[in-house]
């Protein structure tokens, strides 16, 4: 008797997901390119259980975001246009005094623009842990080193 193969497609339960906690070095690591890998990190599209619609990723935590590196002349040429809906409430922030008052928005911002924008992104987006420094409080969590693709 011979086993046939099963055609089932499988799909994972939000029970059955393994979490781990992954930790990236961004310095002198390009912006867009880490933020693509660390998107897909977040999503689970690195493992074979990943399901579209179920949160099937892993934590991330990146240290030092002070020294993300940008190519060409992003660093200088840059901006993030955000507005409140008032009169006269544009606020352009270029990623030059970014980097310097608030370097974890920088990563922050890349990622999210590279995630689903729906309630599954928000909380895939809640599993990014940005630190500007080289200290970070998850190491009880023990994070595995990942290397970025350049």
């Amino acid at each position: 008797m011979s086993k046939t193969l099963s055609f089932k497609t499988y799909s994972a339960k939000p029970g059955e997901v393994k979490r781990t906690w992954h930790i990236i070095d961004a310095e002198n690591q390009v912006l867009g390119r880490m933020a693509a890998q660390i998107a897909n990190v977040l999503r689970g599209k690195h493992k074979p259980q990943f399901t579209p619609h179920i949160d099937t990723g892993d934590f991330v935590v990146v240290t030092n975001a002070a020294k993300v590196a940008l190519s060409g002349k992003k660093r200088d040429d840059k901006t993030y246009f955000s507005h409140s809906h008032y009169p006269g409430g544009v606020r352009i922030d270029s990623v030059k005094d970014l980097l310097q008052k608030k370097p974890e928005k920088v990563i922050e911002h890349a990622v999210w623009g590279m995630l689903p924008h729906n309630n599954l992104g928000r909380q895939l987006f809640k599993k990014l842990k940005v630190y500007a420094g080289p200290e970070h409080p998850h190491a009880a969590q023990m994070p595995v080193e990942m290397k970025i693709n350049q």
